[in-house]
């Protein structure tokens, strides 16, 4: 057999498969990051693929294991198992890929038509002359008005200071920038119409430049923001900016350089430059918003938690502290309350939850989560402080997703499999591992359901007064300390998946709804995106529903950016979202103190009226 051409989606990889060579192994050369902790012998079922075209080899005895007979013949496969028999194309579910891979910036794509705020209109201008001297700015916009037939009144400030010399230079040929009544920019001819659309999580900042005349993504690209280092969390900065108002000041000039570097790399990767940037769109949760923007904060953190704005605002980049096209603006979606923004909006909006018919869960999991149900067009939302455990804070061993991290954990008898990023030495363990040792702890006995470490396993051992069970031993790390899961671990990682279940359960409660009823649940975010569903559903994070009711989509936040970067009826459809949303302040929902305490056991049950009722 001769080598076939595989194509990797989403990440966009294509090359040869070798032959004799399974899909793993092609994937690796490539640089395509697949899990697999098992090492290719086809029993952690980590590597699954879905094979969109192409032929492949049999099934074997593992993927007859691991997938049903519907699943097989919609192409679901191992990647360790499966060999090409012709050119293939398959798709790579989050959940599968290694954390190389994830920039934070993948997710759904949805094709709408393209209805930009802004649009490039060519100009031919007379020169002036002593006949006809006119203002170079009333003959731009004279010209404007009468070729394209438009009712331009005004040419933005920074444009004329710095844009109009240029005329001379290119000869009076032009492209005028148009927003609304607006010039907002002049470029040459040649010039591209680029976007740039962002969202601005607490953690991390994705990026991504759009082309605006055909929507097409050039580069996306994701980064830590930097203001962690003034808190992890979205209070520890309120309350620092509460403290010190120059503290706000200085987490704003963080961000506006960080969006300045990320569009400085974004349009190097698209052989661009910042100024060809007309026009950007932001969101983030509430806090992250009024920070960025410089607004008070102080009432996000005293009940009822108000925000000082929650409509959509058009603001000038240069405004921000941005540098893009001088005169281009900043669209920022409207906020939902105090602690649900318009990054959720903006999720709301790329997967159409706010059309759904039936019950659908929308879940974006972060530090704080958001929780959505959305059933005949209407929505209720709660937010949770799920805080930073899954994302490897106040865990001791616990670490952010980078090279030698422990992301995919099984225990198999007294034995650990695990496997690091970039295949590199265990140092920590982030939080897709996280999930999967509370997981694999309970299922084989060494927690039971209150979360108690017990006494009976060969790496359980008692280190500095607590108990804690060692993942990898200092002998297996040469010598370096062991990397372990403590008790006060768990209990951290009971409270952050205590926050989530209880949020789910307090919409079901409040909108009447039973779990067996919900026909679909959405999860989003950084960490939701790779989390390993049937764990989280182990232990209770999530409802015992069929694993098909699950969809994972990425940074859906990033694409509703997107969506609103390049339509004016998104933007439109987004105000609409927000303005039907019904927002539950989650500690005032009866029963809440009950259904919290339970909903930190681990295990599969449901909980009705604050009541716990294990499910067998």
């Amino acid at each position: 057999m001769t080598a076939c051409t595989i194509d990797f989606e989403p990440v966009g990889r294509r090359g040869k498969c070798q032959r004799n060579e399974s899909l793993l192994a092609c994937a690796r050369r490539l640089g395509v990051g697949i899990s697999s902790i098992c090492g290719g012998k086809g029993t952690c079922h980590a590597c699954k693929v879905q094979v969109l075209s192409g032929t492949v080899s049999k099934p074997t005895s593992s993927e007859l294991e691991a997938f049903t007979s519907q699943e097989l013949k919609g192409g679901w496969r191992l990647a360790c198992q499966t060999y090409p028999t012709s050119d293939c194309k398959l798709t790579v579910p989050p959940e599968s890929m290694t954390t190389a891979q994830r920039t934070q910036v993948e997710g759904l794509e949805i094709t709408v038509q393209l209805e930009p705020p802004v649009k490039a209109y060519r100009l031919q201008l007379a020169a002036p002359s002593l006949s006809a001297p006119h203002a170079d700015a009333d003959r731009l916009l004279e010209a404007l008005n009468q070729q394209h037939q438009l009712h331009c009144g005004k040419v933005d400030i920074d444009t004329m200071r710095t844009l109009l010399p240029k005329l001379r230079s290119w000869n009076w040929e032009c492209q005028a920038i148009v927003r609304n009544d607006e010039v907002i920019a002049l470029v040459p001819w040649s010039n591209r119409q680029l976007g740039l659309a962002i969202d601005l999580g607490t953690t991390k900042i994705a990026g991504y430049l759009v082309d605006l005349s055909d929507g097409r993504t050039l580069a996306a690209k994701g980064r830590m923001n930097p203001q962690i280092s003034y808190g992890e969390d979205i209070i520890s900065r309120i309350n620092g900016v509460i403290k010190s108002p120059d503290e706000g000041v200085r987490l704003r000039k963080l961000v506006a350089e960080a969006l300045n570097q990320l569009s400085v790399e974004l349009c190097t990767e698209a052989n661009a430059n910042a100024e060809e940037i007309v026009e950007a769109v932001v969101v983030g949760n509430t806090a992250m918003h009024h920070l960025f923007l410089g607004l008070p904060v102080r009432q996000l953190a005293l009940p009822p938690f108000v925000p000082a704005v929650s409509r959509a605002l058009d603001i000038k980049a240069h405004d921000l502290g941005l540098h893009i096209a001088p005169g281009a603006y900043v669209h920022l979606l409207p906020n939902i309350a105090g602690f649900v923004g318009a990054d959720h909006v903006a999720m709301l909006l790329a997967t159409e939850v706010w059309q759904a018919e039936g019950p659908v869960l929308a879940l974006d999991i972060g530090t704080n989560t958001e929780v959505s149900l959305a059933s005949n067009g209407r929505i209720s939302t709660v937010s949770c402080a799920s805080g930073p455990a899954f994302e490897g804070g106040h865990i001791k061993d616990g670490m952010r997703a980078a090279t030698g991290a422990i992301e995919r954990l099984r225990i198999a008898d007294d034995s650990i499999q695990y496997q690091t990023i970039d295949q590199a030495p265990p140092i920590g363990i982030c939080g897709s591992g996280i999930l999967d040792a509370l997981s694999q702890l309970y299922l084989a006995g060494i927690i039971d359901e209150g979360g108690r470490i017990m006494d009976n396993h060969p790496r359980v051992r008692t280190y500095k007064g607590q108990r804690e069970f060692v993942l990898v031993s200092k002998k297996e790390r040469d010598g370096h300390p062991a990397i372990s899961i403590t008790q006060q671990d768990i209990r951290e990682l009971q409270l952050a998946k205590a926050a989530i279940r209880t949020g789910i359960q307090v919409l079901l409660e409040t909108k009447g709804c039973a779990e067996e009823e919900i026909k679909q649940v959405i999860i989003a975010g950084a960490f939701g995106s790779y989390i390993d569903i049937a764990n989280a559903v182990t232990i209770g994070m999530l409802p015992l529903l069929p694993l098909s009711c699950f969809q994972q989509v990425g940074n859906a936040a990033g694409m509703g950016a997107k969506l609103a970067l390049i339509s004016l009826s998104k933007r439109a459809e987004a105000q609409a979202i927000a303005s039907r949303v019904k927002y539950i302040e989650l500690a005032s929902a009866p029963n809440f103190e009950q259904t919290f305490i339970q909903a930190s056991y681990l295990g599969q049950y449901r909980i009705i009226d604050g009541r716990r009722e294990e499910i067998d």
